[in-house]
């Protein structure tokens, strides 16, 4: 387990600022070079886990002024070393002298949390390290930046949940389409009722993952391959096994993700829960493919409401008594057209306006309140897409209680809301 430190000056000073002050500021007379802030008024942060995602996190980071990148770790030397090298001349770049060296490279997440000069942390590792990494950054009172998928298994999410309550740590899960307008005004007019009653949502996200088998290739130089597995069964080294391509490797393989269900899932239910408003809540009827008329997997609100999944439409459709409202990445569209003719009206919905993903969860750090995808909204979600992954899987309708947070009445289907942790790996709040 790793060591809980205390709260670090630059973290009590810095929330103590934000608590009294708005909006956070620094003064001139604090500013570094170039009006940089100076360190001491800097967000400390280090990366955990540097692939696909991981490295798009660094660029934005690096271009912020009020947060330092002081660690880079990754199981793999070549990328935490790229990624120390693209830091340190970056802020060599920002320097009279044009050198800086500040920037750790390390092996291992518990070494960084045991740090107490780190204030943040940016997990971007595989899905199936999500949960532990980020309980134990709670425990060591770091406040979290988590790519999503949020979890492997549902039982994690709830673990994840209680470890940030209790140790009161602002989480950003990494579903930024919250963070985009067109997502954002889709589910006000649908919430406004532009639409009349909601009758269902359909998402396109593809689907599950399953066991997949891979051929032994030896493991390369500087790879620590028992630490990449960590919680999971123990498998020989391959490289498409442990590549974070999309349409294949890791992504696609049980034992460390949900497939596409969790990976687009993750973005595309969390907007269809957002528009219905069941952010903490969640459907109660889970029925596979097998068992539905059109061959696609429908979920059922207490109410009704269908949840579609590859039931037609781009991205998020949902669908209403008089009208459609329609939403993706840089689109929207409504049926009739004139749904979003007008602005939202002051007595209609408004919720909460992000001024962006990353700058949300900065901002939340500094003031200490709960950003746009904070754990608990986190946790709804995925729990939405392990269920779908549950019915596939086991072929059979799964009833769930969303106050309870369990499956009710199928004992296999609940003991796999979790998994067996290869040792010494444990979920542990």
């Amino acid at each position: 387990m790793v060591k809980t430190p205390g709260v670090s000056r630059r973290r009590f000073v810095g929330a103590t600022a934000a608590a009294v002050a708005a909006p956070y500021f620094v003064p001139s007379s604090a500013l570094g070079q170039g009006g940089r802030p100076a360190p001491s008024n800097r967000l400390t942060l280090a990366m955990i886990g540097i692939g696909n995602m991981g490295g798009g996190h660094l660029g934005a980071w690096l271009g912020r002024p009020d947060v330092q990148v002081v660690a880079c770790c990754d199981v793999r030397q070549d990328v935490r070393d790229r990624c120390r090298t693209q830091t340190e001349q970056r802020y060599a770049s920002q320097t009279a002298s044009g050198t800086f060296k500040g920037c750790a490279a390390d092996n291992d997440f518990r070494a960084v949390l045991a740090r107490d000069d780190i204030d943040l942390v940016c997990i971007a590792t595989p899905d199936h390290w999500h949960a532990l990494i980020a309980i134990e950054a709670a425990k060591a009172r770091k406040d979290i930046y988590c790519e999503k998928p949020m979890t492997l298994t549902i039982r994690e999410a709830h673990a994840m949940h209680a470890a940030m309550r209790r140790y009161n740590r602002v989480f950003q899960l990494g579903s930024q389409q919250r963070s985009s307008r067109e997502f954002r005004l889709a589910c006000e007019m649908v919430r406004s009722g532009r639409i009349g009653k909601v009758t269902n949502v359909n998402v396109n996200v593809g689907g599950p993952s399953g066991p997949k088998e891979f051929p032994a290739q030896p493991i390369p130089e500087g790879f620590d391959w028992d630490l990449w597995l960590g919680p999971a069964p123990w498998a020989e080294y391959n490289f498409e096994r442990s590549s974070g391509n999309y349409g294949g490797g890791w992504r696609q393989v049980r034992d460390y993700s949900g497939g596409a269900m969790t990976d687009w899932g993750n973005h595309h239910f969390d907007i269809a829960q957002w528009g219905l408003g069941r952010d903490l809540s969640g459907p109660v009827e889970i029925l596979p493919p097998n068992l539905t008329p059109n061959r696609k997997l429908v979920m059922r609100y207490d109410d009704g409401i269908t949840l579609t999944h590859g039931g037609g439409g781009n991205g998020v459709l949902f669908e209403g008594t008089e009208g459609k409202v329609e939403v993706n990445r840089g689109y929207l569209k409504t049926y009739p057209e004139s749904i979003m003719a007008d602005p939202i009206g002051a007595s209609e919905v408004h919720l909460y306006e992000s001024p962006g993903h990353h700058e949300d969860f900065l901002r939340c750090v500094r003031n200490r309140q709960r950003p746009i995808c904070d754990v608990a909204i986190g946790e709804s979600t995925i729990t939405v897409c392990h269920l779908g992954n549950l019915a596939w899987w086991l072929g059979r309708k799964l009833t769930w209680d969303p106050d309870q947070k369990t499956i009710v009445g199928d004992a296999e289907a609940i003991r796999m809301m979790d998994r067996p942790r290869r040792a010494p790996w444990r979920l542990d709040v």
